[in-house]
């Protein structure tokens, strides 16, 4: 347990920490991304970063849960094929990665970026060789789309009529 007078979010296993989020937010990013994205930065890296599975990749399926409105009776939406990978790292760190879909691979590298990002000494290379060219390529991607769409943009307004 931690402190009891400390607020939450400030220690470095509560959800609100830093740690927390920048790890989240690696997640996302690696989410987003293809396999061959992640395995060239890792390239960049070394070689072979040595890892060992804790658990073979597999795939199964998961229940996708839904709301109406966003606050009533959950229902089920339906099913989604997810891929799980766990890795451990020599210096200790355990990767975990969920990807939608059936890609062995990336489920695999995605739990060693995962385990790289807990370790300090590796966290800024992984962050400049992996993460920095994969959020370039989604920010390229979500520009070119916004302004796609912006040019299907309709502007409505309401001429106000004078009183007859």
């Amino acid at each position: 347990m931690g402190n009891e007078n400390s607020p939450m979010g400030n220690e470095p296993g509560s959800p609100g920490s830093a740690a927390v989020i920048g790890r989240r937010a690696a997640m996302a990013t690696l989410a987003d991304a293809r396999a061959s994205e992640i395995a060239s930065g890792l390239a960049a890296l070394g070689n072979d970063i040595a890892h060992v599975e804790l658990r073979p990749v597999e795939t199964g399926l998961v229940m996708l849960q839904g709301r109406m409105g966003g606050d009533g009776a959950a229902f089920n939406l339906g099913e989604a094929t997810v891929t799980r990978a766990a890795v451990r790292i020599p210096s200790g760190e355990v990767g975990f990665s969920y990807v939608l879909g059936r890609d062995r691979r990336k489920a695999r590298l995605a739990a060693l970026c995962d385990a790289l990002w807990q370790n300090p000494s590796s966290r800024e290379p992984l962050e400049r060789h992996v993460l920095a060219p994969i959020r370039a390529r989604q920010e390229s991607e979500r520009t070119r789309q916004r302004a796609l769409t912006a040019t299907t943009r309709v502007d409505f307004f309401t001429l106000v009529r004078g009183e007859d």
